[in-house]
Parts: C-alpha cells; sequence; structure tokens
C-alpha cells in the first residue's frame, strides 16, 4: 500500500520564503526514500492542504501522514490541521489518514539553534 507524506507549513505571502518548506520536502524524500513527499500551505500561498492531498492521491497514495511543520502547539495545530485532516477523510473514503506531531521542543532543534549561534558569533568575530 503506497503512503506519502504531507508536510503542512504555515505559508508566507512572500512566496520565496515557502520554497524553504520545499527543499525540506527534498530532504526529507531523500533521507526516507518514500516516493510521495508533497507540501503544502495552511494560508497565504498554494498549495493548500487539500491540494497536497489531492495531489498525494493523484500519484497513488493509499494512507498520508500529514506532518505539521509548526514549531508549536497552536491554533492551527490543535484545531484547524485536524479539521483539515476530516476534511480530507470525507473527500477521500478509501484512503486511511493519520497526523504526526508538530516539531514541537527537540533536541535536534536546539542543536541547530546553536549551530546556528556559533555561525552568528564566527561572522561577527566574537567567537
Amino acid at each position: 500500500m503506497k503512503t506519502a507524506i504531507l508536510l503542512m507549513a504555515h505559508g508566507s505571502r512572500i512566496p520565496e520564503a515557502n520554497d524553504a518548506a520545499r527543499e525540506i520536502a527534498a530532504m526529507v524524500r531523500e533521507m526516507t526514500g518514500y516516493e510521495i513527499v508533497e507540501v503544502s500551505f495552511r494560508e497565504q500561498h498554494l498549495p493548500n492542504i487539500q491540494t497536497g492531498i489531492d495531489a498525494c492521491v493523484a500519484q497513488g497514495a493509499k494512507r498520508i501522514l500529514l506532518i505539521p511543520y509548526f514549531l508549536f502547539v497552536g491554533a492551527h495545530v490543535q484545531e484547524d490541521l485536524p479539521e483539515e485532516m476530516a476534511e480530507a477523510k470525507k473527500r477521500y473514503p478509501n484512503v486511511e489518514f493519520a497526523m504526526g506531531t508538530h516539531l514541537g521542543v527537540h533536541r535536534k532543534l536546539a542543536e541547530v539553534v546553536v549551530e546556528r549561534i556559533n555561525e552568528g558569533l564566527t561572522a561577527t568575530g566574537w567567537h
């Protein structure tokens, strides 16, 4: 059974800002080996979440894991994204859907912050 991964990001009205989510999706595809890894946006930019789900189904997905690409638990993670999944279940009753966990608090995120601190200290000559 073909499984798709759908990264759901907030979205920005600045189109170039959304390219980061696409770059992450490409890395995820490479790292996981999943054939279908799509990106969608909750606000401001296309594809929206339902369109992202459509793209997964069009590629033959029978299971879609929705991954909130959000740092914190807020209204989008607690309310809006589950509503999007409920809508998708109505539209595609023969497809299985599950919601993964948002990024949240994770040691690897702290490691990225430390890396950025070191880059900043080096760039300023304060290191």
